[in-house]
């Protein structure tokens, strides 16, 4: 009847416009599924990587502990190996060009890095972080030394700055930051504790290096530097050089002194000036060149641990 034909074409209606709902719903899903992946691929595509170097190998490894598996940050060493610190460096094309696209520059700071004005003109928006800031530094005359890294202290300090500049620079993974700033600073302090047990017996002990690179250390563990010959590491004294630095020596009170030379440096100076003053050699190293591995500094210092132990001794 006509009832019940009106009954079942609203019926019909009624099931075609939910199943048309249902459609459009399932459609708008997609679409919106479609959407959210373009715009996050377009939000990770505008979070670009956040590209650092490091101006030189001590800073480098102090680096890749606080940026360690910071997700989008990548690192780099700005100078190649070489002999000595930064104080006379000139920067290279291929050292300029690794700057390009940098947020950021780590340096040491404290008069280390000579070029860093040459830096700022040719990057102006490039944020330089100074990992030496606040940090009371030992000076001879009006020259501050910038040597900080080679006293664990300096060196615990130094990765606390470095790590609240990441958080500042980086603020979305400031935890990453925080944590790994924590983590090697315990380690730092833990290796500082074990010299400092270690090396107890010894305060007051003299010694004589190459390199005006271990003030810091001295200090740290109580030694004191009788003389140092004052040549930067990679290149050879003259004659009248070698000459002047042995009546150095012994004109300081070397008798019961030690003598250190540094890997970076060449032997054959050092093995002179020991055959003149009777002083035995010995490596101590400053950590300005080695492994590209977070634990560097680690394997550094407790190999200058033991050889510090062993020239005591004798």
């Amino acid at each position: 009847n006509a009832g019940g034909r009106k009954a079942h074409n609203r019926t019909i209606f009624l099931r075609e416009a939910e199943m048309n709902g249902y459609k459009r719903f399932v459609t708008g899903v997609v679409l919106l599924s479609v959407f959210t992946g373009v715009f996050a691929r377009g939000a990770c595509a505008a979070q670009k990587e956040i590209k650092v170097v490091a101006s030189f190998y001590p800073v480098y490894i102090m680096a890749r502990n606080v940026i360690k598996d910071v997700p989008g940050v990548s690192l780099e060493n700005l100078t190649p190996p070489f002999t000595g610190c930064l104080h006379d460096y000139a920067l290279t094309a291929a050292d300029l060009k690794k700057l390009a696209g940098a947020q950021a520059l780590i340096v040491n700071g404290a008069g280390m890095e000579s070029f860093l004005e040459e830096v700022a003109a040719r990057h102006p928006g490039l944020r330089i972080i100074g990992v030496s800031e606040g940090i009371s530094l030992i000076k001879s005359g009006d020259e501050a030394n910038p040597h900080i890294w080679v006293g664990i202290s300096g060196a615990v300090k130094q990765v606390k700055n470095l790590g609240a500049a990441m958080q500042s620079l980086d603020p979305a993974h400031k935890e990453f930051y925080a944590q790994n700033t924590a983590d090697y600073a315990a380690k730092l302090d833990s290796l500082r504790k074990q010299m400092h047990a270690q090396l107890s017996s010894y305060k007051g002990r003299k010694i004589i290096t190459f390199h005006e690179a271990f003030p810091y250390f001295a200090e740290e563990f109580g030694l004191e530097i009788a003389a140092v010959v004052e040549r930067e590491p990679g290149s050879e004294p003259s004659a009248k050089e070698l000459a002047e630095t042995i009546d150095l020596i012994k004109n300081s009170g070397g008798d019961g002194c030690v003598l250190f030379s540094e890997p970076q440096y060449p032997s054959s100076a050092a093995e002179t000036i020991a055959a003149e003053t009777g002083l035995k050699v010995y490596v101590l190293d400053p950590a300005v060149s080695g492994p590209d591995e977070d634990g560097a500094y680690f394997k550094i210092m407790e190999k200058n641990l033991e050889v510090l132990k062993n020239a005591f001794r004798k």
